[in-house]
């Protein structure tokens, strides 16, 4: 069996997201991270979130509204920049983007999944 490319990146994305979502409910410690982030309800938003990163992973592998699970996802890459990582620029740039590189990746490849799918069944 060959794999496209665009195969290819949707596996990997949906791959990040199912493992961060599984880590937010599963995982410890990371409560905390959105509780020092300052939301309301940040537990309760901290399992939606896993939720729909989950979800939306699962779309992805199935080839299924992959246009509607990347424009989720890059709401939740968006928020997770600007909400973790602009804050970095703190401690200088080359920081900064050293801790955003897989967000800008994600970023990245989900552009390429909106873009490039054609269906959205």
């Amino acid at each position: 069996m060959k794999l496209t490319t665009l195969e290819l990146v949707r596996y990997a994305v949906a791959f990040v997201f199912i493992t961060s979502g599984l880590m937010k409910l599963l995982g410890t410690g990371l409560g905390e991270v959105f509780v020092s982030l300052g939301i309301p309800y940040p537990i309760s938003f901290m399992y939606a979130l896993a939720t729909l990163e989950i979800a939306c992973g699962v779309m992805l592998i199935m080839n299924r509204y992959v246009k509607y699970a990347a424009v989720a996802l890059l709401i939740v890459i968006i928020g997770a920049i600007l909400m973790t990582k602009v804050p970095a620029l703190h401690d200088g740039l080359v920081q900064a983007l050293f801790s955003a590189r897989l967000d800008i990746v994600m970023l990245v490849l989900l552009i390429i999944l909106y873009r490039r799918t054609l269906d959205v069944r």
